[in-house]
C-alpha cells in the first residue's frame, strides 16, 4: 500500500484534516504533520474532500536560485559555485487547485517548478552524506516570481514573497517512496503547453548539498521547505518572454509525487 501525507479539508466546509492518501481514498491521521497513522480511522472518497497545501504555516522557506546549468545560462548568469539561497514567507502557501494573485504591483509574473523538501528533523550542521535522514518527504512547488521586482530590488525576497507566491503539493510523499530525489522528471505546463521539461538529476547541488550547505549557517526544523531550484524553460528568458495573466492555467508535474495546478487570477 503507497502511502503520502495529504492536508485536505471535507468538501464544502469543515476542519482541515492531516492524513495519509491510499489510492482513492483518504484516511484521518489526527492533526500532527509527523503524526503516525491510527489503526480505525475514518476513511473519505478523494472526490470528497478539498485538498489543502500539505504544509501550510512552515517556519522557514529557504528557496535555492540558479540550480540548473541550463537555467543560469538562459537568465545570462554563472554557473553559481555554492547554492545561492533566498527566502519565502509563509503568507506566500497555497494549495492545490488555490487562486495565484496577479498584483498589480507587477507586469512580470513567472512560474518555476521546483522540488520541494519537506524537513522531518531539527538539522544543524549536517554532512552530506546523512542529509536524506533529516527530510521527511517531498512535494511539487511553483517558484511564482514577479521578475520586474526581483531584479528591480538588490535582493530577491519582495519579487519572490507576495502573497500566494508559493503553491506547494497536492501531497508529501515520504522519503522511504523517494530514496533518490535527483532522479525524478520534473514539468511545467502552461495552459496545456510544457514549458519546462527536465530531471532532477540535472541539479547542479542536491537535494543532500542543498541541506548540508544551508544547516551550516541555518537550523531547519520539522515541516520547513526548501525549494530545491527550477529547470531552464521559464517564461522571462524566452523570446518573445511569456508572462502569466489572469486566466492562466499552471501545473508543475513531478515524478512519483503528481501534478499541482493553480489558476492566476486579478487582485
Amino acid at each position: 500500500m503507497r502511502l503520502v501525507r495529504y492536508c485536505a479539508r471535507d468538501a464544502g466546509a469543515g476542519d482541515a484534516h492531516i492524513g495519509v492518501l491510499d489510492g482513492e481514498n483518504v484516511v484521518d491521521a489526527g492533526r500532527d504533520l509527523l503524526a503516525p497513522v491510527p489503526n480505525g480511522t475514518v476513511v473519505r472518497s478523494l472526490g470528497s474532500v478539498q485538498l489543502l497545501a500539505p504544509v501550510a504555516a512552515p517556519e522557514k522557506i529557504v528557496c535555492v536560485g540558479r540550480n540548473y546549468a541550463e537555467h543560469a545560462a538562459e537568465t545570462g548568469s554563472d554557473v553559481p559555485t555554492a547554492p545561492q539561497l533566498f527566502a519565502k514567507w509563509a503568507n506566500a502557501i497555497v494549495g492545490p487547485g488555490d487562486e495565484v494573485v496577479h498584483p498589480a504591483i507587477t507586469s512580470a509574473l513567472d512560474y518555476e517548478a521546483e522540488l520541494v523538501v519537506v524537513m522531518g528533523r531539527r538539522a544543524q550542521r549536517v554532512a552530506a552524506r546523512d542529509a536524506l535522514e533529516f527530510v521527511y518527504g517531498y512535494t511539487c512547488g511553483n517558484d511564482i516570481s514577479a521578475r520586474d521586482l526581483q531584479f528591480g530590488d538588490t535582493q530577491w525576497i519582495r519579487g519572490k514573497a507576495l502573497d500566494t507566491f508559493a503553491p506547494i503539493g497536492p501531497c508529501v510523499v515520504t522519503r522511504d517512496e523517494i530514496p533518490d530525489p535527483q532522479t525524478l522528471s520534473i514539468r511545467c505546463v502552461l495552459n496545456g503547453e510544457t514549458m519546462q521539461d527536465a530531471n532532477t538529476s540535472e541539479m547542479i547541488f542536491s537535494v543532500a548539498e542543498i541541506i548540508e550547505f544551508t544547516t551550516a549557517a541555518i537550523t531547519l526544523e520539522p515541516g520547513d521547505l526548501i525549494f530545491t531550484g527550477t529547470p531552464p524553460g521559464v517564461g522571462f528568458a524566452r523570446t518573445p518572454p511569456v508572462l502569466l495573466r489572469p486566466g492562466d492555467s499552471v501545473r508543475v508535474e513531478i515524478e512519483r509525487i503528481g501534478a499541482l495546478e493553480n489558476s492566476i487570477v486579478a487582485p
